[in-house]
C-alpha cells in the first residue's frame, strides 16, 4: 500500500507539471485557473470546482482526477474561487463563513471558460462536463440549472439542494446527474436539515429529497430502481458504498451514491487533506473503496 501511494503521489507530480495557470476577464475581474491540457485535442473537458476555503490547486493535489486524465486522454479545468467560494444560488443564510464578493457571477465564469477551452481546440464542445465538492457541488448544481445547454452531464459531491437553490433550478434540458453523499457528513447533513459541526449552516434538504427532484426534472421514476451494495476493499476505513440507481428515459441518468459512515470527504485512495487526522475530526471518515473521481469520469463517459 505504501509504495501505491509512493508511486500515485509520484504520477500526480508529473501530470501536475504538465498543467498551467492563466486568467479570464469576467465583468472587469481576473479570474485564474489551471487546465490540464490532453495528449490529443480536441478532448473531453471536466470543470472540476474547489469546495469552500479551497483553491482549484487543491483540487489537482488533494483529489485523482490529474491522474485519470492523463490515464483516458481528457482535459481538466481547475478554476479558483473569489474569496475561496463559489457563488451558488443558495442565500447568505445557507452558507457557513463568507461567500464570495457581492456581485460574483461565476455562471458568467464558467461559461466563459468552457468557450474559451472550445476555442482554443482543447474541448470538444458536446462532451463538456462538470463537478465539484461542496461549496463547488452547490455551485455544479447551479450551472445545471442554469447553462444546462454547455454541458453533457454533472456530478455533485457531499452537497444537498435546499429550498432556494431548487425553487431557482429551470434546466433547459434534462442532464444526466450523479450524487456523492456521506451519512455522517458534519457540514451537510444527509438527513438534511443542520449537522453537527459548529461550521454548519441550516436548510438542506436530505440526499433523497434531493435524488428525487433530480429524477422528476429528468423524467424519472420516483422509486429506486436497483440498490448495490459495492465491495468493501478497504475495510479499513470502517465505511461503505452503496450506488442507487434510478429508472429513468435514456441519456438522462440519475444516480446516488450514498458513502455509508462517509463525512464530508472525497472518496479516493490517497488522503485528500495535508493533516488526514484534523481532516478525520472536523469532516468525518474518508471512503477508500471507490475513488471519487475515477466513479464520476466512468458516469460522464457514457454521455458524449
Amino acid at each position: 500500500m505504501r509504495l501505491l501511494r509512493i508511486a500515485t503521489i509520484a504520477a500526480t507530480a508529473f501530470t501536475v507539471s504538465l498543467a498551467h495557470a492563466d486568467t479570464i476577464d469576467v465583468n472587469g475581474v481576473a479570474r485564474a485557473y489551471i487546465v490540464q491540457p490532453p495528449a490529443s485535442k480536441p478532448a473531453p473537458l471536466v470543470i472540476a470546482l474547489h469546495g469552500k476555503t479551497q483553491r482549484g490547486a487543491d483540487m489537482v493535489t488533494r483529489t485523482a482526477w490529474p491522474l485519470f486524465a492523463k490515464r483516458d486522454g481528457f482535459a481538466v479545468a481547475y478554476p479558483d474561487g473569489l474569496n475561496n467560494a463559489w457563488a451558488d444560488s443558495r442565500p447568505n443564510a445557507r452558507r457557513a463563513g463568507n461567500g464570495p464578493p457581492e456581485g460574483t457571477d461565476d455562471v458568467a465564469f464558467i461559461v466563459k471558460l468552457v468557450e474559451k477551452l472550445v476555442a482554443d481546440g482543447i474541448a470538444d464542445p458536446k462532451r463538456v462536463y462538470v463537478t465539484g465538492i461542496s461549496n463547488g457541488g452547490a455551485m455544479t448544481m447551479t450551472l445545471v440549472c442554469a447553462r444546462a445547454d454547455l454541458f453533457a452531464a454533472a456530478a455533485s459531491v457531499v452537497m444537498n439542494l435546499t429550498d432556494e437553490s431548487a425553487a431557482n433550478c429551470h434546466p433547459s434540458r434534462p442532464l444526466p446527474m450523479l450524487l456523492m453523499n456521506g451519512t455522517v457528513d458534519p457540514l451537510i447533513p444527509y438527513e438534511g436539515g443542520r449537522s453537527t459541526s459548529y461550521f454548519a449552516a441550516d436548510g438542506f434538504w436530505s440526499s433523497e429529497k434531493t435524488l428525487a427532484f433530480w429524477r422528476k426534472l429528468n423524467g424519472c421514476e420516483a422509486r429506486d430502481a436497483a440498490i448495490t451494495d459495492l465491495p468493501d476493499r478497504n475495510p479499513a476505513d470502517q465505511s461503505t458504498v452503496t450506488r442507487i440507481e434510478s429508472q429513468c428515459p435514456t441519456g438522462r441518468d440519475v444516480v446516488l451514491y450514498r458513502i455509508n459512515n462517509g463525512g464530508h470527504r472525497m472518496p479516493g485512495h490517497f488522503p485528500d487533506a495535508h493533516f488526514p487526522k484534523l481532516a478525520a475530526s472536523l469532516l468525518g471518515p474518508q471512503n477508500g473503496d471507490i475513488d471519487g473521481a475515477e466513479t464520476i469520469w466512468a458516469f460522464f463517459s457514457k454521455f458524449p
